[in-house]
């Protein structure tokens, strides 16, 4: 069994298909809040004694160095989720590169530490950008978690067909991939460790679930624990539920978690997998 712990280090305002909230100029309107909510994250991390792997917007740790020198300094490790968090689907390939290689170049510069994880801003390489690995490995990335096995609002790659860490080869390219995993609910795939899906289910069926799961890939962001963050007011209803259900309870949730079960970083997950005895997938 293995429980891995990440958070999606982006501000509360960076909400996907959104058109206002969509470039840097819109985020100039709202208050800062990554400060305030990162302290909450290493609070429960420090009470709960549990270590976590971070994927830092490039964008945050250039206005914010310090919450990235903090994650380091507190020994957790990071990786990159882009330096603008935009959709890769909505990107050519050389902007893709630019975006990414930006953040590796940020992050390396503030914590001497060479950037080897990624992962996409709502796992948005589909069947239709493969050619996203290819930059990945041509950038140094040797371990992705971008890959949602089934269908959602951002893309999603249900043909991935594997919801546990396998090989991923696409064309020249060869990652250890980390998928988001799934569970199976009348031959529905279901997803349950992570963002709005996490804070909507009660916790019981959360455990139930976890119990009955060989790998967990988690996803949070400081959004997630944030119960007072103002509502953006242009956000369609079904995003509005999306993005506002469950704040108040998912601190309690969090810390019932990762005190119920075990959950390691990426870096342990990656010296305990063999990774010679995992499935790879062609693409």
């Amino acid at each position: 069994k293995m429980n891995i712990l990440t958070f999606d280090i982006e501000e509360w305002f960076h909400l996907l298909n959104n058109e206002s909230t969509k470039t840097e100029l819109d985020w100039q309107k709202y208050e800062p809040r990554i400060v305030q909510n990162m302290e909450k994250i290493f609070k429960i991390l420090e009470d709960t004694n549990t270590k976590a792997s971070f994927f830092v917007l490039g964008w945050i740790a250039e206005k914010y160095p310090n919450v990235v020198r903090e994650i380091c300094d507190r020994g957790y490790e990071i990786g990159s989720h882009t330096t603008f968090h935009q959709l890769v689907y909505n990107q050519d390939r050389n902007s893709f590169f630019q975006d990414v290689d930006r953040s590796i170049k940020t992050l390396e510069d503030i914590s001497g530490k060479k950037i080897k994880m990624f992962r996409a801003p709502g796992f948005s390489i589909t069947e239709e950008n493969l050619w996203a690995f290819e930059v990945l490995h041509e950038l140094g990335i040797e371990i992705d978690s971008s890959v949602f096995p089934a269908s959602r609002a951002h893309g999603g790659m249900p043909k991935y067909g594997l919801a546990q860490p396998s090989v991923l080869k696409y064309k020249g390219a060869q990652l250890k991939e980390l998928p988001i995993n799934t569970t199976s609910i009348f031959n529905t795939p279901l997803i349950f460790s992570g963002g709005g899906y996490f804070r909507l289910l009660p916790y019981p069926v959360i455990k139930h679930l976890t119990k009955s799961s060989d790998y967990i890939m988690s996803y949070f962001h400081p959004r997630d624990f944030d119960f007072n963050q103002p509502l953006i007011k242009e956000l369609s209803i079904q995003r509005k539920f999306k993005s506002y259900v469950g704040l108040k309870h998912a601190e309690m949730k969090l810390r019932k978690w990762t005190t119920d079960f075990e959950f390691v970083d990426i870096k342990k997950a990656n010296d305990t997998i063999n990774w010679n005895n995992v499935k790879t997938v062609e693409l």
